[in-house]
Parts: structure tokens; sequence; C-alpha cells
């Protein structure tokens, strides 16, 4: 029974499943049913990127309907929705569904309708045609006819549009296709996601290594400092106290220490890959983040005192912009 479990968590996230196979695995118990799909959303789960697009479309007896969805990093979520007004009462609902849906980002969202048949919506309304036409006359007596069928058709009121009532089955089917569009985007978010998730890695890792090198430097760093300081002492030809000279070096090279610094740097590299294995949105918590792992790099490097030691901060300085950019992207 356990082993039938896990098989249906892997398979539930890696892709959703047909209605057949869920006939063949389902078992049929609707809360362990959904504790399954639950687990699977959690094993399976990486970052989102907030750029995606996705698009469905359907075909009905009379119109071709296709629903186009982009989305791009945004601090909030900045909502820009175009349909036809004959859906316009609908688009109360379709903001709530898509902003349960996608979060945050700047999201264009649009319905656009083609006619496929030969009858249109609009007509000529002949009677307010011929009564302009009349009026034309009593001007132009002698004007051609045809003339004064250009100029009457340009009058306001020629052409009326019969309005017309949403079709309960149709809008249905545009559901569907709008649930469609919403899951192309959430799946080239994840795939987004994933190439970042990548880059994250890469970053902190070589970041990490960095530091590593760096503090590999320290003990001559502190060799170079002393030796600088006793030259120093020893150009000035004056008898120093050796124990007073000792006390004084070491608390000149406890306020150039880097350990405290290299231990929370290494802390908020470890929480920075943490955050991204999350279950929930973590954009704005990964640029918190990173804005703590720069103050650390910076604290290093003011205190460095060293070429190759600086060269190495410079490094990483560079490394946590490249993270800072991609981070704008998370959702």
């Amino acid at each position: 029974m356990i082993g039938k479990i896990y098989k249906i968590i892997l398979i539930c996230g890696k892709k959703p499943l047909s209605r057949s196979a869920q006939n063949r695995l389902v078992i049929y118990n609707p809360r362990l049913q959904s504790f399954i799909y639950l687990c699977a959303f959690i094993l399976n789960y990486m970052i989102q990127s907030m750029t995606g697009f996705g698009k469905a479309s359907l075909q009905l007896p009379t119109k071709k309907i296709t629903v186009e969805v982009k989305s791009l990093n945004s601090k909030g979520l900045d909502l820009n929705v175009r349909m036809p007004s004959l859906y316009r009462e609908m688009e109360l609902g379709l903001r709530t569904q898509i902003s349960t849906k996608l979060e945050r980002g700047k999201i264009d969202f649009g319905i656009y309708i083609e006619s496929t048949s030969e009858q249109t919506s609009t007509k000529v309304n002949v009677p307010v045609v011929k009564n302009y036409i009349a009026q034309l006359k009593e001007v132009y007596p002698d004007a051609d006819e045809t003339e004064l069928m250009k100029m009457a058709v340009r009058m306001p009121d020629t052409l009326k549009t019969e309005r017309e009532e949403i079709d309960e089955n149709d809008w249905e089917q545009i559901q569907v296709i709008i649930e469609e569009a919403l899951q192309n985007i959430l799946t080239f978010r994840k795939d987004e996601g994933e190439s970042l998730e990548k880059e994250f890695n890469l970053r902190i890792g070589n970041i990490r290594q960095y530091m590593n090198d760096a503090l590999a430097l320290d003990p001559e760093r502190v060799q170079a400092i002393k030796d600088r300081l006793q030259t120093a002492i020893s150009e000035l030809k004056v008898n120093v106290d050796e124990n007073r000279f000792e006390q004084e070096l070491i608390y000149y090279l406890e306020k150039l220490d880097i350990t405290e610094e290299k231990v929370r740097l290494t802390n908020h590299l470890d929480y920075f890959l943490e955050t991204i294995k999350g279950t929930e949105a973590n954009g704005r918590k990964l640029g918190f983040i990173t804005q703590e792992m720069g103050r650390e790099i910076n604290t290093m490097g003011s205190k460095s005192n060293h070429a190759q030691m600086q060269k190495l901060v410079v490094m990483m300085k560079d490394e946590l912009e490249k993270i800072k950019e991609q981070v704008l992207n998370v959702l």
C-alpha cells in the first residue's frame, strides 16, 4: 500500500494525471487522495520565475477564442485585463482567479475573438440611411445617388450592433482554456525557476569558494601586518616596551579579524539555499538575505587590509550582484 502511494506521489508531482490514469491509480479515499497530491506538490516544489507566457485557444461554431497571458517581474501584482465587452461582467471573478494563480508580477491577460461565421452582429440601419439620403437630395437635387450613399453611411447611427448575451455553455468552455493558459504560464514559470535555481547554486558556490580562499590568506595577512608594524617601530629608533607592543598588536589584529564575518556569511549562504527549497513564494525574502550577505562581504573588504584578499572580496561582490539581478525575477 505504501509503495503504491509513493508511486502515485512521484507521478502526480511530475505532471497532472490524465483521467484514464487517475482511474487506474486512484485510491478511492478522497482525503487520502488530497494528501497524495499535497505530498507531490511539496516534493516537487521549486522556486518560480515571475517571467512567463501562456496561451490556449478554442474553436466554437461561429468564432475562435484565444486566451493569452504573459507576466514580467514586479514588486506586487499589476494586472491588466483585455477582453471583449461581451464578457466584461465576468472580469471581477476573472481577476480573482488570475491573482490567486499567479500571485505577483506585471501580468497582461487577454481574451481575443475571431469570427469564423459569415454572419455579423453589425447591420446597416436601412431606415436611417434612406432618411439621410432623402435629406441630402433636398440639399443637392441633382447629386449622384452613389455619392449621396457614400455621404449617408458616414452619418451617425447608420450602423447598429445587436448586443449579444453571454452563452453559459460557451463561457464554460472558455473557462477551460483560461485555466489551460494559466497552467501553461505556471509551467513556463517553473521551468524558468529551475534555471534560476541552478544559477543561484552556482553563484553561491562561487562566493563560498572565494570566501574560503580569502580565509586561506589570513595567516599571510596577519604576518604582513605584524612585519609592517615592526618595521615602522624600528624606523623610529626608540625603545619600545615589548609587552605593551604585543598587547597593542593583539588589539589591532582583533579589530581586523574576519572570523565573525565568515561565520555570518556562511549562515546567510546556507539560509539562502534553504529558502529557495522552501514551499512558498520567497522572492522578497531572498532579497533581504542578499542585503545581509552584502553587509558581511563589505565588512570583510574594509577589514582585509590585504591586496589579494581585497581582490577576492571584489569577486564576491560581483557574484552577489549577479544574484541580486536574478532575485528580482523570483516569485
